[in-house]
């Protein structure tokens, strides 16, 4: 089987080199407004039509001609930012994404080289050659496996990343466990395992917001892009560099483990955007427990589910396991005992007892065996379709779960 896999790194220019990649991110962000501005402007007038990307590529020797210092920038990283916007055009009329919005300097500069061909990668010197830039040093923190695809250079908090993505051909892997396991994601307990376990949470923005917010302050008294207000636009920018990083670690070390030991992982299939969507309303009907809802929005986003998912996904695909998707309706206020379903069972946040049958335990670890019973019902349906309406979670797992230990556990998990 084929694996993309990108590898990162800090790179470390020279004077010159950070001024011409300023340079290119800054060109490429141009030409992505400037066909933005076309593109809106087609929208606004037809709305069933729009600029293929070959119509667009094909204005680029004027605009050229027209301003010189286009020229500088390699023509190959210009012709990739009119390909993003094509695909951020593609995923609007898809309805997978907002209508693309215009790039701001500073935000997310980036710029990709497509070919192969033009690069060198010296990884004895941890050295890389990029066209119109030369050798450039990086931080080599790992080797790379695979042939070369494709090199983005990214800035980020005042630093400059390649990414360098690389193509392999690797054995279908076989598990040799067969496990399965469901996870309820929540806020007071960010990851409860089916078979009594739990990852307490990270919080990373929280512990960080009360510095972010005097940075914050800090940079809205200083006069727009004078020297002190770039000093404090980095001092913002690192805390959110390292909330992210911080984040991320943390999400990498929870997926590894768990992907690593289970073959069949079952999660709630979670609507994140609908579920941190504003309640403040509108000015003809104002909005109720905006203050409540936007402390929780806020505490959801700060948990990071959409990532822990997507790092799940891929890493199970790269371990032979598999990840099933369940809905989330009512998995912690059924009964695992005696299936009663009920609002009532629910009664706090914490704590689960069904009236029905009068099995009590935690409300998330009820949630995470109900993930797991629903997934394995739904996993059986695929694989033999005559026989999976019927398949039944073993009762052992409930067992075990009851008498499982809630204490909380560091990473790794297991």
């Amino acid at each position: 089987m084929q694996r993309l896999q990108a590898y990162q790194y800090e790179l470390i220019p020279d004077g010159q080199q950070k001024r011409d990649m300023n340079r290119f991110a800054g060109s490429c962000r141009f030409v992505y407004n400037k066909a933005l501005a076309l593109q809106k402007e087609r929208y606004e007038a037809d709305k069933q039509t729009r600029f293929s990307y070959t119509m667009l590529a094909n204005r680029l020797p004027a605009w050229k001609r027209e301003l010189a210092w286009l020229k500088c920038s390699p023509a190959q990283t210009l012709q990739q930012s009119l390909k993003d916007l094509e695909r951020a055009y593609a995923n609007f009329f898809a309805k997978r994404a907002e209508f693309p919005r215009f790039k701001r300097k500073g935000v997310r500069d980036s710029f990709r080289y497509p070919q192969p061909q033009q690069i060198k990668l010296d990884e004895a010197n941890s050295r890389i050659f990029l066209p119109k830039l030369g050798w450039l040093r990086y931080r080599n923190s790992r080797n790379i496996q695979g042939v070369l695809r494709n090199v983005t250079v990214s800035r980020r908090a005042g630093k400059w990343f390649v990414s360098i993505q690389t193509q392999r051909e690797v054995e279908q892997p076989l598990r040799e466990t067969t496990s399965a396991i469901g996870i309820d994601l929540g806020i007071a307990r960010f990851a409860t395992l089916s078979d009594g376990r739990y990852l307490a949470p990270l919080n990373s923005f929280k512990r960080h917001e009360t510095a972010l917010r005097k940075a914050q302050q800090s940079l809205s008294r200083k006069e727009k892009f004078s020297n002190n207000w770039w000093k404090a636009a980095r001092k913002v920018q690192r805390l959110n560099a390292r909330i992210r990083n911080t984040r991320h670690d943390y999400l990498h070390k929870a997926t590894s483990t768990i992907s690593k030991n289970h073959a069949v992982v079952c999660i709630e299939d979670l609507q994140v955007r609908n579920m941190s969507k504003s309640a403040a309303g509108t000015s003809e009907a104002l909005g109720r427990n905006v203050r409540a809802k936007s402390g929780l929005n806020k505490a959801i986003l700060d948990q990071g589910w959409f990532e822990f998912r997507r790092q799940l996904q891929y890493k199970l695909d790269w371990n032979g396991g598999i990840l099933v998707a369940v809905p989330p309706q009512n998995t912690s206020r059924t009964c695992p005992v005696c299936g009663h379903v009920s609002k009532d069972n629910r009664q706090c946040q914490a704590h689960f007892a069904c009236i029905e049958c009068g099995y009590e335990n935690n409300a998330d670890m009820v949630g995470a065996i109900n993930i797991l019973r629903a997934g394995h019902a739904r996993f059986a349906c695929e694989v033999n379709p005559e026989v999976g309406d019927q398949q039944q979670e073993p009762a052992e797992v409930i067992q075990q779960s009851d008498n499982a230990s809630l204490d909380a556990v560091g990473i790794p998990l297991l």
